[in-house]
């Protein structure tokens, strides 16, 4: 008579997704090891699962691109983002256009930030005195416009003008990189300039896309100075459409080698963005192109699926938009990202 399976061998084969079993993993003292032994159910096995994926898809060959809604710059995503891109385990970027331009903040005024470790208890007035000392709150932590922002703006409008006067065009992370190349700001530099995952990607000349970047400080300060006239041609700075296009382009030949990943870090325009540019080239080009789907998908969000809100949607929900299929490995970690990140990164690098 064949032995009889127990339920903890038949739970651990169901649909054939569960792990296989084994001993509890020795601790080394790297956060990979931690990560195997202790993280076993719940959010925490769903973000081990989605390591291990990363890494899998990586070790096949893929290539990953990272899309980054939130405010995770100034939570110092570099720290571990820059690294993960130095060696070549992160191939593009999509991001907000405040992710582009908080790195290069923090950089280069990071002991002027605030701690605000009481933030859920400030009052509208106490807001208010944050207002008058221009420092603008990101949740626990406000930033110093002055120490901050002001500088990048003086040395992007120099670019953006001498761009305007000269007919030329450029994409808005293409600004900051030749600002980062140029080292004027070096001697600002308040951080670990490896911590900095924009120095990174501009040391590696990584692509980036910005959707929507209009809705950033510096976004803001270019459609005002378009507004007065000091700027004379609006897409001196190139638009989303402009990125979308050079989206396609890139996604047509780096397809070529190697299975394509999607990893999203929220949801918003960032996610949304990037991950339609299968569809778009299968389905809106003109002829439809024959590129392969993404083959490895994670998504880490807090928000709840919503009537028609995409931050929290299910993976699922993209198979019947041709944006993922139903062989497409799907992890969904929810948790906070400023936290799950970090570990997943950690443990691709084998930290």
């Amino acid at each position: 008579m064949a032995p009889v399976a127990s339920s903890k061998d038949a739970l651990r084969t169901v649909f054939g997704r569960a792990s296989t079993p084994g001993p509890l993993p020795v601790v080394d003292g790297s956060v990979k090891s931690f990560l195997k032994r202790n993280f076993l159910h719940f959010n925490a096995a769903a973000l081990l699962d989605a390591a291990v994926g990363y890494e899998k898809h990586l070790n096949n060959g893929g290539k990953m691109v990272v899309a980054m809604a939130g405010a995770m710059s100034t939570a110092e995503i570099g720290i571990s983002l820059a690294e993960m891109i130095r060696q070549g385990k992160v191939h593009a970027v999509c991001c907000t256009g405040a992710n582009l331009e908080e790195d290069i903040f923090n950089l280069v005024a990071h002991s002027k930030y605030v701690r605000l470790a009481d933030y859920q208890d400030l009052t509208p007035d106490e807001e208010t005195k944050l207002y008058n000392k221009h420092l603008n709150r990101v949740t626990d932590v406000a930033i110093p416009e002055k120490a901050a922002m002001t500088p990048i703006e003086k040395a992007i409008m120099k670019r953006w003008q001498i761009a305007d006067s000269s007919g030329e065009t450029m994409f808005p992370h293409e600004f900051l990189y030749d600002i980062l190349r140029s080292g004027e700001l070096s001697d600002k530099y308040e951080i670990d300039p490896r911590n900095s995952w924009m120095l990174a990607a501009m040391e590696k000349d990584l692509p980036i896309f910005v959707p929507g970047w209009e809705d950033s400080t510096l976004g803001q300060v270019y459609a005002a100075t378009c507004e007065s006239g000091e700027i004379k041609r609006v897409h001196t700075v190139k638009s989303g459409i402009q990125y979308m296009m050079k989206l396609m382009g890139w996604y047509t030949n780096i397809s070529k080698s190697g299975p394509m990943g999607f990893f999203q870090i929220g949801g918003g325009i960032a996610g949304d963005f990037s991950i339609c540019v299968v569809p778009v080239l299968k389905e809106d080009a003109d002829p439809p192109r024959d590129v392969p789907m993404w083959k490895y998908f994670c998504q880490i969000s807090e928000s709840n699926e919503s009537y028609g809100g995409y931050s929290g949607a299910a993976p699922n929900e993209k198979i019947s938009w041709g944006k993922l299929t139903k062989d497409t490995p799907r992890f969904v970690v929810e948790s906070d990202a400023s936290i799950c990140v970090p570990l997943i990164f950690a443990y691709v690098l084998g930290w």
